[in-house]
This record gives structure tokens, sequence and C-alpha cells, in this order.
């Protein structure tokens, strides 16, 4: 199972935005044994005003995220992220990202988190294989 997860950064290394001001997403593809940066989505600089006009961009910067992590998200940004498919995690403090991955691989290999276990659920879903598979399986009447 991978994911696809992103981190709101002002510096590539920690977890210390809001969502709806982040000026950085440093998007990660994880797996359980491995984890690489795919692509930092950059922002102009945004005030913390309740205009949702600056979210749309930040929105379409998640496509294909199942989790974004910040230290803080609007209501009504959470709402579209879940209408997305995107569960949004928010932190109490500031936190590393390489610290953070590590815990995701962790949950990974045993329990995974609830939001873990929609995403792997949704991505079988959208698997063309996945009726190929199921005719290869064995069927009883």
């Amino acid at each position: 199972m991978g994911l696809q997860v992103a981190f709101a950064t002002d510096d590539l290394k920690q977890v210390n935005q809001h969502f709806g001001a982040t000026r950085q997403l440093a998007i990660y593809d994880i797996d359980p044994e491995a984890a690489s940066l795919k692509e930092v989505a950059e922002f102009a600089s945004e005030a913390m005003d309740g205009n949702e006009n600056k979210l749309p961009v930040r929105l379409a910067a998640l496509e294909g995220c199942a989790a974004v992590y910040c230290l803080a998200v609007g209501g009504s940004a959470a709402k579209q992220m879940l209408a997305r498919g995107v569960n949004p995690v928010r932190l109490e403090h500031s936190a590393q990202i390489e610290s953070l991955i590590r815990d995701i691989q962790h949950s990974m290999q045993g329990d995974p988190a609830p939001w873990m276990r929609r995403a792997a659920d949704a991505e079988s879903r959208r698997d063309p294989g996945r009726f190929e598979d199921m005719l290869e399986e064995s069927w009883e009447e």
C-alpha cells in the first residue's frame, strides 16, 4: 500500500503552517519501506482573513493525496478536502516531516489509521485490474 501525503511547510523540513496560508506543500510518495519527495507546490503569501479565493489552488495541489498534515485548517477547507477524499490531519505543534513520515510508515506496517484504510479502499476501487483478479479467484456456487 502506497500513499501520497502533503505537508504544509515553509522550510520543507517541518509541518509549521496553516493550510489556507501555507506557502508550500511538500508532497511525498510514502510506502511502508520508503518515501520520496514527489513535488513541492508553491503558493503566494496569503493573509489568514477568511477569504476562500486562496483555497482552490491549494486544494487542486492535493490531487491524488490521501492526507495533508498542517497546524490548522478552516472548516470550509476541511469539508472540501474530505469531499475530495483527502483527510486533513491537524497537529498541535510543529513537527519534523521526516518523523511524521516514519510514523506513517510504522502505522502502514501495523494497524493503519482509518484514513489510510479509506485511501487504500478507494485506490482498490479505482484499480482497473481488480476485476481480472476476481476472475482468477475460485468461485463456488
